[in-house]
């Protein structure tokens, strides 16, 4: 089928995509930006630019389609009314979807029971559904409650509670009843409505196996992480304060931690049996399932780095509760020279900066109980499954990639990343990318603690590659005259 996926750079569209590509569907990918396409992508879909709030560009981009995702809410966005947002943008693209002759949309939409007070959040959720059906062409929509992923805001926040508060003061909404549902669920339900003609003007319910509580929720996943954690239950703690709160200890703006905590309050249980008898071959995985899942990523998540621009000469990111500092600069050498100096740091070489604070980092190590440094004898490359002093080589692609895993004592797990990209005139970008993934709040604490070092370090480790490369190549180039 010819699919349109707004929403493509989204927390769910950006999974649904490969799934859709995988499956043989011709995807286009509706963006605002389309900088913000991961490379990969970009290269087995159809980028789109434009935006739901500007009806002709909304148009243009549905010629042709026959099904369509709207993945689309205006919570994040700054200022103004996201509800009036969400209504506009909503009865745009149905409009425009009618005009074109698409078919069908496929909405993901929000979970709540009608016995509970609904937030401004939901109720948006809703509407967006009803504009949907009321001005476009058929619709199926889902709605879920909490998708339980790495990524997903509703879980990062559950994740960013219980890592940095080994207590926590809760409000009521702590035992509201809810129904999480893991992403691979939610992805397998819009992927199976395109060949399920009978779910065309349905409203379903999807929710995982296993009721739980937020309370419960944050317990579990404090389990998973070998966390301890102790929640108290207050009577009052108003919204407002809460939304205060949150900002204060997670990376949340209030813009969306209100929103989020609004809806907290209200009973997230599907009521509906429609979606087991509509699509009987899936059955949802428990909360506990999920969550081993997300613990079980695959760590570094390059995708974070691949649309980084090449300046400036510091990024920092935080996503997915992992850290990554990175350095990059350009160096006058051809990525081999680059990789043939990066492939011999450690051990007896040294790392060419600032050699006493790695040493004194591997006494450190010894001193907590750690192997401390063990300096390789050899002084030839790196290759993969190597051990040099508190490193282990986990991944290595000749002329691109060195992947070094920490071995040394640490609250968290920790990675050292060096990537390599050609650029013009024979020349290489050049960036060191410091990963951390901290494990509770001694983690974070860690992380903050080394940060000036860090900066120090790593900063002179990338230009003394950068150097040590050129002079390679122009020795090279020296000897071949």
């Amino acid at each position: 089928m010819k699919i349109l996926v707004s929403g493509a750079t989204g927390y769910v569209g950006s999974r649904l995509i490969p799934r859709l590509v995988d499956s043989g569907h011709e995807v286009s990918c509706m963006v605002r930006d389309a900088s913000r396409v991961d490379p990969r992508v970009a290269e087995s879909t159809r980028i789109v630019v434009a935006d739901v709030l500007q009806p002709e560009s909304v148009a243009a981009a549905m010629q042709g389609i026959e099904v369509a995702y709207y993945l689309i809410h205006s919570m994040s966005a700054s200022g103004g009314d996201f509800q009036e947002r969400d209504r506009l943008a909503a009865h745009n693209f149905a409009v425009a979807g009618r005009q074109a002759g698409v078919n069908r949309i496929i909405y993901l939409g929000g979970l709540a029971s009608e016995t509970s007070q609904i937030s401004a959040h939901l109720k948006s959720r809703q509407e967006t559904g009803e504009a949907l059906r009321r001005f476009g062409p058929p619709v199926t929509e889902f709605r879920a409650g909490i998708i339980v992923g790495n990524g997903s805001v509703s879980f990062e926040l559950i994740r960013y509670l219980t890592e940095r508060l080994p207590v926590m003061i809760c409000p009521r909404w702590v035992i509201t009843r809810t129904q999480p549902i893991a992403i691979d669920d939610v992805l397998d339900y819009l992927v199976a409505a395109l060949q399920s003609p009978e779910s065309t003007g349905q409203v379903i319910e999807i929710g995982g196996a296993t009721i739980e509580t937020y309370r419960s929720m944050m317990l579990t996943y404090a389990r998973a992480r070998r966390l301890r954690r102790w929640l108290l239950r207050v009577p009052v703690l108003t919204p407002r304060l809460s939304s205060y709160w949150l900002r204060l200890v997670t990376p949340l703006p209030t813009s969306i931690a209100r929103p989020l905590i609004e809806g907290l309050r209200t009973e997230v249980v599907c009521r509906s049996t429609r979606g087991a008898e509509l699509f009987p071959a899936i059955r949802p995985m428990s909360y506990d399932a999920a969550i081993e899942k997300t613990m079980t990523r695959r760590l570094p998540d390059d995708s974070l780095i691949a649309t980084l621009p090449s300046h400036p000469a510091h990024v920092f990111t935080r996503r997915d509760g992992v850290l990554c500092d990175v350095r990059q600069a350009v160096a006058d050498a051809s990525p081999n020279d680059v990789f043939s100096v990066i492939t011999h740091l450690g051990g007896s070489n040294g790392y060419l900066y600032a050699n006493s604070l790695w040493r004194i980092r591997g006494w450190l190590d010894r001193c907590l109980g750690g192997s401390g440094m063990r300096h390789s004898l050899s002084c030839g490359p790196l290759n993969k499954n190597d051990h040099v002093d508190f490193w282990y080589v986990q991944d290595l692609e000749a002329g691109h990639r060195l992947l070094l895993r920490a071995e040394m004592k640490t609250p968290g797990r920790a990675w050292l990343e060096f990537l390599l990209s050609p650029q013009a005139r024979g020349r290489t970008l050049v960036r060191c990318c410091a990963w951390f993934e901290p494990r509770g709040l001694l983690g974070e604490l860690y992380w903050w603690a080394l940060y000036p070092v860090h900066i120090l370090i790593f900063r002179g480790l990338v230009q003394a590659v950068c150097r040590n490369a050129a002079r390679a190549m122009q020795a090279t180039t020296a000897a071949v005259r």
